[in-house]
């Protein structure tokens, strides 16, 4: 009740109070959880609800789609292609090596490229270019969700797509860049003629050889003008377009397998096309294999061999693809110091002066390789072959040489590091510098079960060099006088696969490990010479190597790339390391290795030679700068290895370490300033 004016009394009407407004649900512009509804019923959405989500859902997307579509523009300017430039190889003081010559590049109109060479193109890669409207939506959709989800980034690119990735942007996978490539496609098909485009694309697309384009791809690989070209050799440069550095037949036997399966693909794709005819498909049944690639005449003597290796390791240890590499603009500062380049170069032809092919056939096919490795796995120096521009196949860098011997102090590190067991079961037992071995020639070889069998069907015996017995020998004195048999014995005590594992802690590689038998505690496994220079720093450097590697840095027009360069591990213990380098010393100074005795102060090394005579070593180091040489007769078109006995007209009696220790000496000598 409230008093009104006059003195009378007003009464108060029921659910309202002064000063206060009525009480009223909250506005919600959707009603969920929705009301009025209890238990799972709450939470169901209504069909409205569902039928706004789907729409919102729709509608965003393609919205955001339109607005992406009408900012994209088709670049006025082209990319890196239309600047490209020579790469440079420098000497690792910071002079010029080598200037790779300009991209390879000449445009064709597309009337010059023959119609079947056109078509094995397009069903390679683009069958539906002429109707397409520039994209293609399922390999778009493919291609996203390989990006989204990690998948490998490959196809869903038309032909228009592929020509705007060359000319207009850059490899990059990306969401960004392939969405950017579609619209630009579209607004591309829209304006230029398929022909125009088809035309771009075949001028623009990396073939490798360092050739953009069809007409210099097919100089680089058939030596002709693409008007020349016939329908089967215009399918293996088809082929290429899937990526040259796996297809082209030259690099490898899995390129060659790779490209001639793609290629005869190709030539079936083209008959289910209406394209070419059945008859026509049945003239080309062999594969047209490409020239040898030509050699560039700057890459004369050693040079060529250095740029191939720099090239190789850059190419894995950056995240430039063969393609961005073949445009130029590169700076690669190699490990290669130029002085002990020459005077590697020198030590070879010094030494081989006695050979001559003409005269005697037991020195035809010499090959010598060697390479020569700092501790920190810089790989200063290295001798490919007498010249690259005669022979491209890199003699320091081959892996089908046995070790033999050189091997033997790789073995003797994981028995001092890990020990011996004669029974199976037993207790380890160490060894040392002392521990005695039967020396004798033929004695049978041991297991922990017994004799070890071979598979002839004979107990496999020790073979020392010149069937010599040396009785009781330490393990010491078998590595410095390089007594073959203790050390094969050695091998079996050890456990080969503890031998296999030490082998591959000091930088072999798995590829190249031999057999476990026997051999392999003598060397049938067959490193580079590059990569046994650089396992035998360990034992200069306490126990720790790093891998080796030929290039300090790269840039792009003065801009720094990123370089992925290996770190030092510690591979063995410092006291063994110590020990063996010991043994290797005792070499230089009173056993197998006294041709090493000039070549510093206080050096080590040890010689190596194989049972069959195929392979001749000399491997050491002197300060901390190792070396390895090798020496093997090959014909390199199937690399079957032939006897080395009477190299030079030497009698059989000499040991086939010879020739490598005489250019190990020189060599050493002359990289150590002396």
């Amino acid at each position: 009740m409230r008093a009104q004016r006059g003195g009378g009394v007003e009464e108060e009407k029921p659910g309202r109070r002064r000063g206060w407004l009525p009480l009223r649900r909250p506005l919600r512009w959707v009603d969920y959880p929705r009301r009025g509804r209890r238990g799972v019923r709450r939470w169901l959405p209504s069909w409205r609800q569902l039928l706004l989500a789907a729409s919102l859902g729709v509608l965003v997307p393609v919205g955001w789609l339109a607005w992406f579509y009408s900012v994209t523009q088709v670049p006025e300017d082209l990319n890196a292609f239309a600047t490209q430039q020579n790469n440079v190889y420098y000497w690792a003081d910071g002079t010029e090596m080598a200037r790779i010559g300009e991209t390879n590049r000449q445009e064709v109109l597309l009337d010059g490229v023959p119609e079947p060479v056109r078509w094995a193109v397009l069903v390679a890669e683009n069958e539906t270019f002429y109707s397409d409207p520039g994209i293609s939506a399922k390999g778009i959709g493919r291609a996203l969700w390989k990006l989204v989800s990690g998948g490998e980034t490959q196809g869903g690119s038309t032909i228009s797509q592929q020509y705007v990735k060359n000319i207009y942007l850059n490899q990059r996978q990306d969401f960004s860049r392939k969405l950017s490539e579609a619209v630009i496609a579209v607004k591309l098909d829209d304006r230029m003629s398929k022909d125009d485009i088809l035309a771009g694309y075949l001028n623009s697309s990396w073939f490798g050889r360092g050739s953009y384009g069809i007409q210099r791809a097919a100089a680089a690989y058939y030596g002709k003008d693409v008007s020349q070209l016939d329908v089967s050799e215009g399918a293996f440069l088809a082929a290429l377009l899937k990526g040259a550095g796996r297809y082209d037949p030259a690099l490898s036997t899995a390129n060659h397998d790779r490209a001639e399966e793609r290629w005869s693909w190709i030539l079936d794709r083209m008959v289910d096309a209406g394209k070419l005819s059945r008859a026509d498909r049945a003239r080309y049944t062999v594969f047209p294999e490409p020239e040898p690639q030509p050699k560039s005449a700057g890459l004369g003597g050693q040079v060529g061999y250095l740029v191939d290796i720099a090239k190789s390791y850059m190419e894995s240890h950056t995240d430039i693809t063969p393609a961005e590499f073949d445009l130029g603009g590169h700076q690669i500062h190699t490990t290669f110091e130029k002085p002990r380049v020459t005077a590697l170069a020198a030590a070879v032809q010094e030494a081989t002066k006695g050979i001559d092919p003409g005269a005697r056939d037991t020195d035809k096919l010499l090959k010598v390789g060697a390479a020569s490795v700092a501790p920190d796995g810089r790989i200063v120096a290295l001798y490919g072959g007498p010249d690259y521009l005669k022979q491209g196949f890199n003699n320091a860098n081959t892996s089908t040489v046995p070790l033999g011997s050189a091997f033997t102090p790789l073995v003797y590190a994981a028995g001092l590091d890990q020990g011996v067991q004669h029974a199976r079961g037993a207790t380890r037992t160490p060894v040392t510098p002392g521990t005695t071995y039967n020396g004798d020639n033929g004695v049978n070889v041991m297991t922990p079960e017994g004799p070890y069998w071979g598979r002839d069907g004979k107990i496999a015996k020790t073979a020392n060099d010149g069937k010599r017995d040396w009785g009781q020998v330490t393990l010491r004195g078998a590595v410095e006088q390089s007594v073959n048999g203790p050390i094969m014995q050695l091998g079996l005590d050890i456990g080969l696969e503890r031998v296999q594992k030490t082998a591959a802690d000091l930088g072999l590689l798995p590829s190249i490990m031999g057999e476990l038998s026997p051999g392999f505690a003598v060397g049938n496994s067959t490193p580079s010479a590059i990569r046994t220079a650089d396992a035998y720093t360990a034992f200069t450097g306490g126990g720790s190597r790093t891998d080796p590697y030929s290039v300090l840095r790269v840039t792009r027009n003065g801009e720094p790339l990123t370089l992925r360069l290996p770190t030092a591990v510690q591979a063995l213990s410092p006291a063994v390391a110590a020990e063996v380098d010991v043994a290797l010393k005792g070499a230089v100074r009173g056993g197998s290795a006294g041709w090493a005795a000039e070549a510093g102060p206080d050096p080590a090394a040890k010689p190596g030679t194989t049972p069959d005579r195929t392979a001749g070593w000399a491997v050491g180091y002197s300060g901390q700068l190792a070396t390895a040489v090798t020496v093997f007769r090959a014909d390199l078109r199937d690399m079957k290895l032939l006897s080395l006995e009477g190299l030079g007209g030497a009698g059989p009696d000499t040991l086939d370490s010879t020739l490598p220790g005489r250019i190990w000496g020189t060599y050493m000598k002359a990289a150590d300033g002396r």
